[in-house]
C-alpha cells in the first residue's frame, strides 16, 4: 500500500491514497492551518472507525443479520505533552437493524477490534481502546 502527501502551501497538503483518492490535510490557524481540511491525527481516528465498521457491517451480515445503518462515534483523549498521542479512544456503536441479535452485534464488535481491524489492532498495544453499543429497532 502507497500513499503520497504532497504540501500545498502554510502547513496545507494534499494526500493521494495508491486507489485513487485524494483528501486536504491541514492544520488549526493557530498553529498557521487554514482549517481546510481534516487534521492529520482526526484522520488515525476516521481510519480506525471506518475499518471498523467494514468488519462490523460484514461480520453481521455474514450472520444473517438484517442491519440497515452502522454508525460509530469515536471520543479520543490525547497526551497533555508532546508527543500528543491517543492514549484512551471510546467506540461507540449504534446499530440499526430489525430484530438484532445484541449477542451477535457484541460479537461483531469483538471480532473486529481483536481479530480483524488492523487499525485497531496496530492501536492496542499503545492505547485504551474500549467498546460500547446501542441497538436501534427499525420500523
Amino acid at each position: 500500500m502507497k500513499a503520497r502527501i504532497k504540501w500545498q502551501e502554510g502547513i496545507c497538503s494534499l494526500g493521494e491514497t495508491e486507489s485513487g483518492h485524494s483528501v486536504v490535510i491541514d492544520g488549526a490557524p493557530g498553529i498557521g492551518g487554514k482549517n481546510l481540511g481534516p487534521r492529520p491525527m482526526e484522520l488515525i481516528l476516521l481510519g480506525l472507525g471506518g475499518c471498523s465498521t467494514i468488519d462490523v457491517i460484514l461480520i453481521l451480515q455474514k450472520s444473517r443479520q438484517e442491519i440497515t445503518d452502522c454508525v460509530v462515534e469515536i471520543d479520543a483523549v490525547r497526551a497533555v505533552e508532546d508527543p500528543k498521542v491517543f492514549t484512551d479512544i471510546h467506540m461507540h456503536f449504534i446499530v440499526t437493524g430489525k430484530k438484532l441479535n445484541a449477542h451477535q452485534v457484541e460479537r461483531a464488535i469483538s471480532l473486529s477490534a481483536e481479530k480483524y481491524c488492523s487499525a485497531s489492532i496496530m492501536l492496542k498495544n499503545s492505547v485504551n481502546i474500549t467498546h460500547d453499543f446501542e441497538i436501534i429497532e427499525d420500523e
